[in-house]
């Protein structure tokens, strides 16, 4: 079933193993420190405004209001993509509160750093808790499941951009390190690849019942 899943939703996958393997690079060349400053020091006034509403997409509020509007359309599949969202961000949390809770964000990292670092001005910018991004996990989460759902396969690389740019505005937006957005992807996609593998079948038999 899961080479099934790759292979209907290749496009998606291709670009998320390139990802991968790109910015898993990165990390093992450079330092956490090294790629915050190489971000945090690459922005812009569009990029701020842009990147302060992605972000957004991650956020826990986003993804209940995807599950109530599938609700509308397949309570099944609203079912599916909450335990997708409850999965993954349970995952986070217990992460995140519990194996790393001393974990520091940028801002407390840099605190006593040299290094001159830029936020956006207005922003609240968390200190702790770094590990693993929550925005990030429930971005790939809610992406990869709409990219799996949707009948057009060929749309895979929009939710694929859309999770990744979430992902990416945690680092500008110095709320996280890039191993944290990294870690997050992978929570994120991993538990939708779980659930949906494990709930397919049930959701089919839905649709199936409903046709006259």
């Amino acid at each position: 079933m899961f080479v099934d899943l790759i292979r209907r939703n290749r496009v998606f996958f291709l670009l998320y193993a390139l990802l991968l393997v790109v910015v898993g690079g990165l990390q093992l060349v450079y330092t956490q420190e090294t790629l915050m400053q190489w971000v945090n020091a690459r922005n812009s006034p569009v990029a701020d405004i842009f990147f302060t509403y992605a972000t957004y997409f991650g956020d826990g509020a986003f993804f209940v209001f995807v599950c109530l509007v599938l609700f509308v359309y397949n309570r099944r599949v609203s079912i599916m993509a909450f335990a997708s969202f409850a999965l993954s961000s349970l995952t986070s949390l217990f992460l995140k509160a519990v194996v790393f809770p001393e974990r520091l964000r940028p801002l407390k990292f840099f605190e006593h750093s040299t290094y001159q670092y830029r936020v956006i001005e207005g922003l609240d910018i968390h200190s702790y808790n770094s590990f693993p991004s929550g925005h990030t996990t429930t971005a790939f989460a809610v992406f990869g499941l709409l990219a799996f759902i949707d009948d057009r396969r060929g749309r895979g690389w929009f939710f694929f951009a859309l999770a990744t740019l979430t992902g990416y505005s945690r680092v500008y937006l110095f709320q996280h390190f890039v191993e944290d957005a990294y870690v997050g992807s992978l929570i994120g996609m991993v538990s939708t690849v779980v659930v949906y593998l494990a709930m397919k079948r049930w959701v089919a038999a839905g649709t199936t019942t409903r046709q006259p």
